[in-house]
């Protein structure tokens, strides 16, 4: 993987952080080492052939380490050239197979002998230095003296100077030995642009560079070219993709300054800018500056497709890498999660746009990829979805094999995986040993197997047969009650539902009483009630008569469920002592369309043999009536004063139909609204415009 040498500011500007550089003069290529070693730079190029690896026929110089450096190789002082300085660490490896060679050449290097030989370890060090098109191998000599020599010690290094590279190339070196004794070193790098580095007035080529600034705007991304206006040069979007190669987005060629407008949607990590001039061999200058960017980042997994091929393969399409894993599952028929296959199944790294296999001997419609990142699930596609039908209901067992060819097989569940032959309450447990005898006898479908397991998916259908006719059982037994409770509900409702009937007797003691009781029908109608009154009812009062009308009222109120309500007023007071005192004689004549007087002859036996608690309630107008003036025979109901018990009279009059306490307030308030102008026509002072007679306590006696 690149390593570069340092991290682009993401907003580049004018003057960018840039990294001051070593000058080296003069077009020749050197070597120098370190005190105690002595080197040598062979002319000319040679062959990069690394050859095969080879034993090692005792210690051997190898290197170890790589190191570079970037320098400017000069030729004048404002033509300079990018020059990569490679630094190779040394050591020595291996021993001596023969201890008498060890001895000789010890001997050899011993200073205190009369004639010393100048005994030391030599090596061919290879360097390969390759950036696209071109490649380029030199060779160092290298000797250590024998002194230096101790088996698995560094001895020093030797630096070469140098390579020369393009502005914004991607450089590989190699180094390694002729022959070969060990794997060769290798280091990848992306060198630095213009922008980078302190070379904008050293190297020629840099000086034409448009300069290009990264900004925001709002949600989205401004790109500020700073050019003259004469000047033409390209500029290119492209999603630099590490699997892969660059794939443009798009590219177009302009003149002058530009302000470049990028949508938040478009951006993602991989996006990166190039500009340059339009002229011959003109150096290109990239940034990518959303690699870290938030946005980027969901822009990216949004614009990922997972894509699921015929018949067992799989591709992730997406602009950029992604640092995810991928995982096989299993999706049961009754939904829930997907229950991983990890183990035994192992985790791949995704590879994007690129076609992958399953690691299964056959497809099953309940199998699903899943893409995740470290934090969560990102996508995921299944196999049902494709070609392999709808999802089934079958079981899956994961078969584990011992080191003895001793195996167990467990029913992967939600709650985990069930051995089959376990006592937990889970449905693989209960059929164990069936679904065991379906694996032996091959009724399950093998999906993966290897050395260490299998997976088997087990059909379940003909277990869910047998248990149709008690589910089925089960389920009408179920609707026939839910249908009984059904309708008990339904005629509840209807109960509820259906207004309350309620018929009012009163006193027409003068025409504004009259006014007040049409008042409090009007108003008991909008609760709902169904509300009857002689008032309403003047024509079949003479067609029918009096009396004959109240026991037809009085029958279709009380068969309903109703109440007959006695509203007391001075008059209705009168009345009733009247009967009450004459009960063993014959009461006198009255109105015969007066329903009051005409239904106390069935009113006042209710009440005398105790029929009337739950058919009758009473009520007078706390400022037309004192409390105690009514009679204490009709005590033996609910009497109620209004308008101050309103809500105790309205609740009493709705029964098991009356609403909440808080709406029932409500009610009672709007009925007093109503009832309010009513009742200041009954108090205005004698004789004022638009009242009626007096409502003393003396109106209405007709003693």
């Amino acid at each position: 993987m690149p390593v570069p040498w340092f991290l682009l500011s993401l907003a580049l500007g004018r003057n960018p952080v840039v990294l001051s550089l070593e000058r080296v003069v003069g077009p020749q290529d050197t070597a120098r080492c370190s005190p105690g070693l002595s080197c040598h730079l062979w002319d000319g190029d040679v062959l990069c052939l690394p050859g095969s690896l080879v034993s090692a026929p005792g210690p051997v110089l190898v290197p170890t380490r790589l190191q570079t450096e970037l320098v400017l190789r000069c030729h004048e002082e404002t033509d300079c050239d990018l020059c990569v300085r490679v630094a190779v660490h040394l050591a020595v490896q291996g021993y001596w197979e023969d201890p008498e060679d060890e001895e000789k050449f010890r001997r050899a290097a011993d200073p205190e002998l009369e004639e010393p030989r100048n005994a030391s370890l030599q090596a061919h060090i290879v360097l390969s230095f390759q950036a696209y098109p071109t490649a380029h191998c030199v060779l160092l000599e290298v000797q250590v003296p024998a002194a230096l020599v101790q088996p698995g010690q560094s001895v020093g290094s030797v630096v070469f100077d140098c390579f020369e590279a393009a502005l914004g190339a991607e450089v590989q070196i190699w180094s390694y030995t002729q022959p070969r004794y060990q794997k060769e070193l290798n280091l990848t790098q992306q060198l630095p642009d213009c922008r980078g580095l302190e070379v904008q007035d050293n190297i020629q080529s840099c000086w034409a560079l448009p300069w290009l600034n990264v900004s925001a705007d709002g949600e989205d991304v401004r790109l500020v070219l700073d050019v003259s206006e004469e000047q033409r040069f390209g500029l290119s979007l492209y999603w630099n993709q590490v699997q892969g190669p660059i794939k443009p987005w798009w590219h177009s060629n302009l003149t002058g300054p530009q302000n470049i407008t990028l949508n938040h949607t478009d951006l993602v990590p991989c996006l990166c800018i190039q500009v340059w001039p339009l002229e011959p061999d003109s150096v290109r200058t990239s940034i990518c500056p959303f690699r870290e960017d938030p946005r980027a980042h969901r822009n990216l997994w949004r614009a990922a497709r997972l894509q699921l091929l015929p018949p067992r393969s799989w591709r992730l399409d997406a602009p950029c890498s992604l640092p995810a894993e991928a995982t096989l599952c299993w999706q049961p028929l009754d939904g829930g999660p997907c229950l991983s296959l990890v183990p035994p199944l192992p985790r791949e790294n995704v590879t994007v746009n690129k076609v992958l296999e399953f690691p299964l001997l056959k497809g099953h419609p309940n199998v699903c990829v899943q893409v995740s990142t470290w934090e969560k699930l990102q996508l995921q596609e299944c196999l049902w979805a494709d070609s392999l039908g709808p999802r089934k209901d079958d079981m899956l067992l994961v078969e584990t094999r011992g080191p003895q060819d001793n195996g167990s097989l467990c029913a992967l569940e939600p709650s985990g995986c069930t051995p089959l032959l376990s006592r937990a309450s889970t449905r693989a447990a209960r059929l164990g040993e069936q679904l065991l005898q379906d694996v032996q006898s091959g009724q399950c479908l093998q999906l993966w197997d290897n050395d260490l397991g299998a997976l088997w998916a087990c059909p379940m259908d003909k277990y869910i047969h047998q248990r149709w006719a008690l589910v089925w059982l089960a389920c009408l037994l179920l609707a026939a009650v839910l249908f009984l409770l059904l309708l008990l509900k339904m005629n509840r409702v209807k109960a509820a539902a259906r207004s309350r009937a309620a018929l009012l007797l009163y006193s027409a003691d003068d025409a504004s009483f009259e006014r007040l009781v049409g008042a409090l029908a009007s108003a008991l109608c909008q609760l709902p009630l169904r509300v009857a009154v002689d008032l309403w009812s003047r024509r079949d009062l003479s067609a029918q008569g009096a009396l004959a009308w109240f026991h037809a009222q009085r029958r279709q109120t009380l068969q309903e469920g109703g109440l007959v309500v006695l509203l007391f007023s001075p008059g209705a007071v009168a009345l009733c002592r009247e009967w009450l005192q004459d009960a063993t004689s014959a009461p006198r004549a009255h109105d015969p369309h007066d329903a009051f007087a005409a239904s106390l002859s069935c009113v006042l036996p209710d009440f005398l043999q105790g029929r009337a608690p739950g058919r009758y309630v009473g009520a007078y107008f706390d400022k037309l009536l004192p409390a105690d003036a009514v009679p204490a025979l009709f005590r033996s109901v609910p009497v109620f004063s209004l308008p101050s018990q309103l809500p105790d009279f309205l609740g009493t009059l709705q029964g098991p139909a009356a609403p909440r306490p808080r709406r029932l307030a409500e009610r009672a308030e709007q009925v007093s609204r109503a009832l309010q102008p009513a009742l200041d026509s009954c108090f205005r002072p004698p004789g004022a415009p638009g009242t009626g007679h007096g409502m003393g306590p003396e109106a209405g006696d007709r003693t």
